[in-house]
């Protein structure tokens, strides 16, 4: 009987043994990919969000004395989410204001639509949208990191963004500590709030609400209610402002504030009327609920003023002194 000779299986059991398993990937995690100067004060930067698998930009404006850290502003736009023509820099002069103030005002641009929030399912229109955890998880140390901040962070937003500035501190405790929220409806779950939610997000965004927080009994929606958990507002610097929808000051014909043209003209006075008409009814909500729990708050209840720029420019200076006092910068 031929002997069977086991030394090449064995070498290659041995081999077997010997080589090494695949590491497992390390998991993905958010970073900035470029930095660069838009001008002297502004630096643009390319953050890698894991959550949402995409890079976005975002321009940070440098206090003018860099010598001291400096606390970071948040400043958000509205449901175009800086990605159109509706943004503080081409409507406002907000950033001339901010630009005498010793901050960093941080804007995202990018979240058209999507309220900032974290949607339940990737959207056909809108996309995967993880904002919530890209504003409080991700970008803010990254941004302290980068820029050698304080770590104190306030947060700002008008429209659709005012609704978000309630909600993100709420889903972050001592993230941000003031909040200064322009015409803004904090009832989300509420039939009127969830249509006005409705209306952005599906008439003019393209989007789906199943998408975002499912359908109207899903709890989702109350769990993003800020009206609902305004219990956890306390201790924040807080500014809540609105108008009543009826024409105001800069609701002039071909003024600076205004939209133009016949079309933009009535537009501004019917639907950014209509609009802020449902807003105040929201937000004077939020003070009742608001003084019942004892939490104090700085309200400006204009008698007049449309969903618009002009109205929300002056929101932003005005809300300065309470930014500032949470910011802990002078006024």
């Amino acid at each position: 009987m031929k002997r069977r000779s086991w030394g090449p299986v064995l070498a290659l059991l041995a081999a077997a043994v010997l080589v090494p398993a695949p590491a497992a990937a390390e998991p993905e995690h958010a970073k900035i990919t470029g930095a660069w100067p838009k001008d002297d004060r502004t630096v643009q930067v390319r953050v890698y969000s894991a959550a949402m698998r995409q890079d976005i930009m975002v321009d940070v404006l440098r206090p003018a004395d860099r010598s001291t850290p400096a606390p970071a502003l948040y400043l958000l736009n509205g449901g175009g989410g800086g990605q159109d023509s509706a943004t503080w820099q081409k409507n406002t002069d907000a950033l001339g204001f901010l630009a005498g103030k010793h901050v960093n005002v941080v804007q995202p641009v990018g979240g058209k639509w999507s309220y900032y929030t974290d949607w339940r399912a990737p959207d056909p229109k809108l996309g995967l949208y993880k904002w919530k955890t890209f504003l409080t998880e991700e970008l803010p140390p990254l941004i302290d990191a980068e820029f050698g901040t304080t770590g104190v962070n306030g947060i700002a937003g008008l429209s659709t963004s005012g609704t978000a500035v309630l909600q993100l501190p709420i889903a972050a405790p001592g993230l941000y500590r003031a909040v200064a929220a322009y015409s803004g409806c904090a009832q989300t779950s509420d039939p009127i709030g969830r249509e006005f939610i409705k209306l952005a997000v599906e008439s003019w965004g393209g989007g789906d609400t199943a998408n975002m927080y499912g359908p109207p009994e899903d709890p989702m929606w109350a769990a993003n209610d800020p009206y609902l958990h305004a219990e956890q507002l306390r201790g924040l610097e807080l500014y809540v402002s609105t108008g009543t929808g009826v024409p105001g000051m800069y609701d002039v014909y071909n003024g600076s504030h205004m939209q133009p043209g016949p079309r933009g003209f009535v537009n501004q006075l019917v639907l950014g009327g209509v609009i802020e008409a449902a807003v105040n009814w929201c937000t004077h909500n939020l003070r009742t609920k608001l003084d019942q729990l004892g939490i104090p708050a700085t309200y400006d209840f204009q008698p007049t003023g449309t969903h618009s720029w002009g109205y929300w420019q002056q929101a932003l200076k005005d809300s300065w002194p309470v930014l500032a006092r949470g910011l802990g910068v002078a006024e």
